[in-house]
């Protein structure tokens, strides 16, 4: 009954809204010819310092006709933070995922990261994840994305008919620089030092930018390019308590990141321009997952001192006896790059203005080579002592922590069923044209209306080698030195190369897994019409987008006694909604505007929940308990929500600026996942015929986690966002912000029956203060969130709580000369962990370890040093 009472309040405010508009623009109509334009009352700067950078970003918000926040550079080369996630994460109403030490995911006002859309100059980027143990989806890493080529990012948190859906969060665009916006011949460049406190090394980041246009300023060409190199180090515990594990981890990654912008601009006359834009982005991913696994309560004599409400061991004593560990390497070669040619033109004729953009984005990565060493290591006698999981981190107090390669108990060599390449690809064709119509019809000043369309291919795959001769060696070939790890462990250090050189001497091919392999199609038309109106004291837009979309998927489908089909089966869907939205601002004062919108929009699904395929993941992959059937369907309706914002606006100076927001987002179709445990579906684990059962009970191989996506109903989130920032002659400034975003879903959408939407953190809290002079800059930023829920079922990670997570970041700079600065960065510096809890109650549909507060996983934090050198010419 309080949905229904929401929908049709939401509704009604939807229909307010187009009437007030409409009234109120028949009401002064007769004043339209003296109103002022928008370009009039915009402040033209020349963007140079902290305090330039902040002017632009109330600039970009205060003359939006939509609810918008931006983030402008100081300068070439000069965004905010040296992570484009960190900058987004400043903004009111944004949270950022910092998975594997950078800020990769974004999400908008209490709306998962994969309800945000992210587009690059106005249009989309491919990408593909480069870790086999994350699902294939929407949203876009911005890892990828080096600041230096960046000038500028918008965040739009209210939808308009002429933005391309697919975001209820709300839509980020990302913008690159353009040649003729800079002098000619127009120089950057730059070199830094970065050093991790947990890998102990210090790495290289080059990046440059040169812009050159002609004597007449009507063709010109950039070329920006930027590359870093990163040995990154995750120390962690994780748990598998279907084995009864406590696993210390050292995550290792060698990054490689290359990203090339090429920018070029004709303009034959006033009223035509051509644009042909570039763009590359690389990141080799090549890493080694190292683990000691121990069987506090699996092997030998223990003690059971004290159990959770799940029945989970969370105090023991163990006596040492019959003891027994093993520590393994996953050694995975990874990339992911992307491609993007995007030719744009616009023309401006007396009574219209026509623009357009083709091109084409493709991307590929994933994993071309997955391999596994293992043994036991150590002795029994190491392993007496205390083990504690009755906080939020597991603390481990035993006889011995520090391993290397001589405590192996055995040679090692390449484990032939973990020996498999997992490679995706991402691809769109695409093609948008817009036509603008000035007029004078009262308060309506244009008519827009365009059309977009774009073509998707997604495929995955799943290789798995057919394996030859395995060569066994003595530990010490393929592992030397040793290095930190989680619990205050040390663990060998492997050699990356010597694992995968003999895992490639072990294969003598490979066979497609039916199970792992999947290709979707997906087809998208959308048209839209909207008006701008202005006139005394009142602007914004209102207007109505039709989205269609086709979508097919490929598929070898799996027979009721687990057998998969030799031939491909296709399975078809389609959809279409109608999206209205009207934006209203009323300046009610020079200084003080009244904005609101209504609003409704959609999410599509993600990939990986679209396709058909009957994924089999944890089948035979040496961990009993495991095994899942993961299956997808192209039939789920994508995600839909009516949204309406009001907010109040002070700008109470140049930089100065206080706004309080409410916003409201009623969910009437979200995607979420349902499971049964302890299934049979007609396939026998091997695995669990060598370890003699699972849970299912002795004697039972079949047993299995099933899962599946479905369209859950109802939920909604309702919000404030508090606001204020200003500068002063003195040099000093500040921003502060802070978010509450109440984001509720009944309990049973979710297997973990916790009602909240993922990523959704209730309070988010930005703190910034800064100085700067003529030569000298200094910025302190703090950011906090809230605990959120973190979701990956069926994935390895599961769902489990991220609890409340800070960072403090530093950057500085001094100008040296006109030409030269000195910068340095320090993000993290309380070096803050990231701390994951299971709190599902007792009678949801998930394993033991992610219900009644277990320390399911935990990663030390990290702080990263950053010493760097600026030349501009």
């Amino acid at each position: 009954m309080r949905t229904s009472n929401f929908k049709k309040s939401i509704l009604a405010t939807n229909i307010a809204l187009m009437l007030g508009t409409a009234v109120s623009m028949s009401a002064i109509a007769a004043e339209a010819d003296t109103a002022p334009t928008a370009d009039e009352n915009i402040e033209k700067i020349e963007v140079r310092g902290l305090r330039a950078s902040m002017k632009a970003s109330v600039n970009a918000k205060r003359f939006s006709d939509a609810v918008v926040d931006a983030v402008s550079a100081e300068d070439i080369g000069k965004f905010p933070d040296g992570d484009v996630g960190e900058s987004l994460a400043r903004i009111p109403g944004v949270s950022v995922s910092r998975q594997f030490g950078q800020g990769q995911q974004v999400s908008i006002r209490g709306a998962s990261s994969q309800l945000t859309r992210t587009l690059l100059n106005g249009h989309s980027v491919a990408s593909t994840g480069w870790f086999d143990q994350q699902a294939i989806d929407r949203s876009f890493n911005y890892s990828l994305l080096p600041p230096e080529m960046v000038s500028g990012i918008e965040v739009y948190k209210s939808s308009q008919a002429d933005i391309t859906e697919g975001g209820i969060g709300g839509t980020v665009i990302v913008k690159t620089r353009k040649p003729l916006d800079l002098d000619a011949n127009t120089v950057f460049l730059s070199a830094k030092g970065d050093y991790g406190t947990i890998s102990e090394e210090t790495d290289p980041a080059l990046s440059g930018l040169y812009s050159w246009k002609n004597e007449n300023e009507n063709f010109g060409i950039l070329v920006s390019a930027a590359g870093s190199q990163t040995e990154y180090q995750r120390n962690g515990i994780e748990t598998l308590l279907g084995w009864g594990e406590i696993v210390p981890t050292t995550f290792q990654q060698e990054r490689e990141r290359t990203a090339i912008n090429v920018a070029a601009q004709y303009r034959p006359t006033d009223s035509l321009e051509f644009g042909l834009t570039v763009t590359t982005l690389d990141l080799k991913a090549d890493n080694a997952n190292t683990s000691i696994f121990l069987f506090p309560t699996q092997q030998g004599e223990s003690t059971c001192n004290q159990t959770n409400a799940a029945g989970v061991c969370t105090d023991i004593t163990h006596s040492g006896v019959d003891a027994f560990a093993w520590a393994q390497t996953w050694a995975r070669k990874a990339e992911m790059s992307s491609e993007t040619y995007d030719l744009d033109f616009n023309f401006e004729a007396d009574n219209f203005t026509l623009e357009g953009r083709v091109g084409n984005t493709s991307a590929k990565g994933g994993t071309s080579l997955t391999s596994n060493y293992g043994n036991s290591i150590g002795k029994s006698s190491d392993f007496a002592g205390h083990y504690d999981a009755t906080g939020e981190i597991i603390a481990i107090d035993i006889a011995n922590k520090a391993f290397d390669s001589s405590d192996f108990n055995g040679e090692l060599a390449s484990a032939g069923w973990a020996l498999k390449k997992q490679p995706n690809t991402d691809e769109e064709t695409y093609a948008q044209f817009d036509v603008t119509i000035p007029v004078e019809l009262g308060a309506i000043t244009a008519f827009k209306t365009g059309i977009r369309y774009a073509d998707h291919d997604v495929t995955q795959q799943t290789d798995v080698a057919t394996v030859g001769d395995i060569a066994s060696r003595d530990a010490s070939y393929y592992y030397s030195g040793t290095m930190s790890s989680g619990a205050g462990f040390t663990l060998p250090k492997p050699n990356f190369d010597a694992m995968i050189s003999d895992a490639n001497a072990a294969i003598d091919g490979f066979t497609r897994d039916k199970s792992g392999y999947g290709t979707l199609n997906e087809k998208n038309l959308a048209l839209y019409a909207m008006a701008n109106f202005e006139a005394e004291g009142i602007r914004g837009n209102f207007g109505l987008r039709f989205v269609s979309t086709d979508i097919e998927s490929d598929y070898y489908a799996l027979s009721s006694t687990g057998e998969f089909a030799d031939n491909l089966s296709t399975d078809t869907a389609s959809y279409s909604d109608v999206l209205p939205s009207v934006n209203v601002a009323f300046d009610l004062t020079s200084d003080l505007i009244l904005r609101t919108s209504a609003s409704q929009v959609i999410s599509r699904p993600n990939y990986s929940e679209l396709f058909a395929t009957s994924t089999l993941p944890g089948l035979n992959d040496g961990t009993p308990g495991n095994e899942k059937l993961n299956q997808g369907s192209v039939s789920l309706d994508p995600f839909k929500a009516t949204q309406a914002d009001v907010s109040l606006e002070w700008y109470f100076s140049g930089e100065g600026l206080a706004a309080i927001t409410y916003f409201i987002k009623d969910v009437s179709s979200f995607i979420s996942t349902r499971q049964k445990l302890n299934q049979q579906i007609g396939i026998e684990d091997n695995d669990l015929i060598a370890a003699g059962g699972s849970a299912c009970g002795v004697g039972v191989y079949d047993c299995w986690t099933v899962s599946e996506k479905y369209n859950a109903n109802g939920g909604r989130i309702e919000g404030i966002e508090l606001q204020l920032q200003d500068s002063f002659d003195s040099g000093f400034g500040y921003a502060a912000n802070y978010t509450y975003a109440d984001a509720g879903s009944p309990s049973e959408n979710y297997p973990d029956q916790i009602g909240v939407f993922s990523d959704s953190s209730k309070h988010t809290v930005n703190l910034v203060g800064y100085y700067e002079n003529d030569s000298f800059n200094a910025r302190l930023a703090y950011n906090w969130r809230s605990e959120y829920m973190m979701r990956e079922l069926p994935g390895f990670y599961g769902n489990r709580q991220h609890q409340d997570y800070g960072t403090l970041d530093l950057s500085a700079g001094y100008s040296v000369t006109e030409w030269m600065d000195i910068t340095f960065e320090a993000v993290n510096l309380t070096e803050e962990d990231s701390i994951q809890t299971g709190v599902a109650p007792l009678d949801a549909e998930v394993i033991p370890e992610f219900k009644a507060d277990y320390p399911v996983w935990s990663f030390e934090g990290e702080a990263r040093y950053k010493v760097g050198v600026a030349l501009r010419f």
